[in-house]
């Protein structure tokens, strides 16, 4: 939680954290104010891992037969920017694996962007998912991929893991 009300201080916008479960999404923390954008996720919610910054995460470090599993069913279309073709998931996992984040643009709701990152446990396993919410503004979501990763990367320390590499954003 110390981390997550670091991320709003720093960025005034909506920052949560969320765990794969059964092929879907557990959000187990937020935190918002009133300014910020608001969101639907709220602990104890599950929502689909396609369509969420988070869910991108959790997916693009998950084994690949629970990738393959998810991918065997048709997804579905939030907006008409989710992606549901299997293909061009699978290119956009492998993306947020190298580069060590996911910026997920108006997959879920059409007046939001998710900017995330992996957390990591012990050994450097992926544990969670922490992302940043914010009102979708052509191109300004990238600013933000510095703060959701020291955020990461800090709740990941705390919980023992080494550090990740990753290409800058």
């Amino acid at each position: 939680m110390p981390f997550l009300g670091d991320l709003y201080e720093v960025t005034h916008e909506s920052a949560q954290v969320a765990v794969l479960d059964d092929g879907e999404v557990v959000y187990v923390e937020h935190i918002f104010g009133h300014n910020a954008t608001r969101i639907i996720a709220r602990p104890g919610a599950r929502l689909s891992v396609h369509a969420t910054g988070v869910g991108r995460v959790l997916l693009a470090h998950a084994p690949t037969e629970q990738v393959n599993e998810l991918l065997r069913f048709p997804l579905k279309k939030y907006t008409e920017f989710t992606v549901v073709d299997p293909a061009e998931l699978r290119r956009e996992l492998a993306k947020i694996k190298r580069t060590g984040y996911a910026i997920s643009d108006r997959q879920f709701e059409l007046v939001s962007t998710s900017v995330a990152a992996p957390i990591r446990g012990p050994g450097n396993t992926v544990v969670a998912a922490l992302s940043l919410i914010v009102p979708f503004r052509s191109s300004t979501a990238r600013r933000y991929v510095p703060a959701v990763l020291a955020a990461a990367q800090g709740v990941s320390r705390a919980l023992g893991a080494g550090t990740a590499r990753h290409e800058e954003p």
